[in-house]
């Protein structure tokens, strides 16, 4: 059960429980991912989920491969990354926008609010712009009540109209990160 708030929307610690619950609903059996702080509550829960199964990748574009070859097989899939993972994907990102197949990304912004990493920013500030070129659409959340909102029609957009979509999840809704 997803902690709710007075106003009873998600509140921001259980933003990933609520996100996994939406990516349930939508019929996700797969789930791709580069380790991120992030994304890690999000991550063990599908992970520890038995009717999902999960690839850890190398690299970003693998994700988008292996989304591809999921959905010919039958299933739905999803991939995290980070926003700096974005600029690994774009020449692979032909593959479902040229053959029209679903894709459903989660992009935990880096190189925003509260960033203590230069080399983060100057992704963080070509994420939207890369997949917009590209012809992924592009949501954005930088609250946790919108974040489920978001994803849920995202995943709706995704699988039912065979659209490529990128949710960025905005680096304050994830804290600043502590090193």
């Amino acid at each position: 059960m997803t902690e709710k708030s007075r106003t009873g929307a998600p509140v921001a610690e259980a933003w990933p429980d609520a996100i996994y619950d939406a990516l349930r609903a939508a019929g996700v059996t797969h789930m791709s991912f580069v380790p991120d702080a992030g994304h890690t509550r999000l991550i063990r829960r599908l992970q520890d989920d038995p009717e999902v199964t999960v690839n850890v990748l190398t690299t970003e574009e693998e994700g988008i491969a292996i989304a591809a070859g999921t959905w010919l097989g039958g299933a739905r899939s999803v991939v995290l990354m980070q926003s700096s993972g974005v600029g690994n994907c774009i020449n692979m990102l032909s593959l479902p926008v040229q053959a029209r197949m679903p894709l459903l990304m989660l992009v935990t912004m880096r190189g925003e609010w509260a960033e203590f990493n230069p080399w983060q920013v100057p992704m963080s500030q070509a994420t939207e712009a890369s997949l917009k070129a590209i012809g992924v659409t592009v949501l954005r959340a930088d609250s946790a009540e919108d974040l489920v909102e978001t994803v849920e029609q995202a995943a709706a957009m995704a699988f039912d109209s065979d659209q490529q979509i990128a949710v960025l999840i905005g680096q304050r809704l994830l804290g600043k990160k502590k090193w």
